[in-house]
């Protein structure tokens, strides 16, 4: 079943980067009902008996915020011990939130960040090794590139001094005012990935030699990989325009979120030297040499950031949507359209953290410009799903 949304009548809406347009902010949260503005299709089989396809409708509520007054917030990770690290894109700095009482405190700021446009300190992720090496790896924008460095994180020392140097471990990354990407994460086979944007250059996206528009896969060094297409490269997947998302499922496949330009926000299933189209293509557009996504939507309903994984189901943080997607899956292929859940009810959406069983965190994102901010702004969410 095809998952391009029954909404496909309403116009079309321009130019998609991080969220809409600078200048243009999204209507005000909860300005109108969620019901009425929900796009999802009605439901499909949900598979064949006894395959692991995830149940056609499922659910999503809200059971309380954990914290709030966040600024720009980012990158979300868990500690071993369930407090959080969340990155300020604007600010620089990361946060621990103490996963108890909400209770924030300063860790520290990451040197060299330079915040401009949707530039910034993005995204966050643990070292495969934390346990014994306390080491957090970050995704951020310089005076001249994106990078991303580790830190040693060490609680013992004073408030706002926690951090250690940073030591770069990959740099060279375009930037641009828009489309820097950000994302990172470590995956199964315990190397790390990264999303990355074009820049806003979209020939930058096509070229194999560019990091721009790409997925990048690499050591915890930053060397390349086996595995990856070129022995000497760290290029994992190219033709993308703007990942924020990034997730596995419990077979080990990574999904991967994509802002569209005009037409179409895209839900990719990435394989190593495949080539995502843009700016060739955008959305399902059948032409041999390129990967259709598995699921699209219209750009006013999504602009994707974060991704999650729980429950057999693909969950996806939608910022210009105001809404938190649900994408049903049997193995590779999605057995419903994808439903909507919080629609305008909370505001922008850009971080979706799994918990384990039927837990989510979700990150609000009113704070970085274009949002409209209210008293309490930016949250986490706690969520509970089926």
């Amino acid at each position: 079943m095809t998952a391009v949304l029954t909404a496909a009548a309403l116009l079309l809406v321009a130019g998609c980067s991080d969220g809409g347009p600078a200048g243009k902010p999204p209507s005000g949260k909860g300005s109108s009902s969620p019901a009425a503005r929900n796009p999802a299709g009605s439901a499909a089989p949900s598979g064949t008996p006894g395959s692991k396809a995830a149940p056609a409708k499922g659910s999503a509520t809200v059971t309380g915020t954990l914290a709030k007054d966040l600024k720009s917030p980012w990158g979300l990770v868990a500690l071993p011990d369930g407090d959080l690290l969340v990155s300020s894109r604007d600010e620089g700095t990361i946060t621990r939130v103490d996963a108890e009482t909400g209770k924030a405190s300063a860790v520290g700021s990451v040197a060299g960040a330079s915040p401009a446009g949707e530039g910034g300190l993005m995204g966050l992720a643990l070292s495969p090794s934390y346990a014994t090496d306390h080491q957090v790896y970050a995704y951020f924008t310089t005076e001249s590139d994106n990078r991303i460095a580790r830190m040693l994180y060490d609680d013992r020392r004073p408030t706002g001094q926690q951090l250690g140097a940073a030591d770069t471990v990959f740099k060279g990354i375009p930037k641009g005012t828009v489309h820097n990407g950000g994302r990172i994460a470590f995956g199964p086979d315990k190397m790390l990935y990264a999303g990355t944007g074009e820049t806003g250059e979209r020939g930058l996206a096509q070229d194999p030699k560019s990091l721009a528009g790409k997925i990048l896969r690499m050591t915890p060094d930053g060397e390349p990989v086996h595995g990856n297409p070129a022995a000497d490269s760290v290029v994992y997947s190219l033709g993308h325009r703007n990942v924020q998302g990034l997730a596995w499922d419990e077979d080990r496949r990574l999904w991967a979120a994509e802002f569209g330009q005009d037409t179409w926000d895209e839900l990719n299933l990435v394989e190593p030297g495949k080539n995502y189209g843009w700016p060739e293509v955008e959305g399902q557009g059948h032409r041999a040499g390129f990967v259709d996504p598995v699921a699209q939507w219209k750009t006013s309903d999504a602009s994707p950031s974060g991704i999650a994984v729980a429950g057999g189901s693909v969950w996806m943080a939608g910022l210009r949507g105001e809404r938190l997607w649900r994408i049903p899956l049997d193995g590779a292929k999605p057995v419903a359209p994808p439903q909507a859940f919080f629609a305008e009810k909370y505001g922008r959406l850009r971080t979706v953290l799994a918990l384990g069983g039927d837990e989510l965190l979700v990150v609000t994102s009113e704070t970085d410009s274009r949002g409209t901010p209210e008293p309490g702004d930016d949250r986490i969410l706690k969520v509970k799903v089926t």
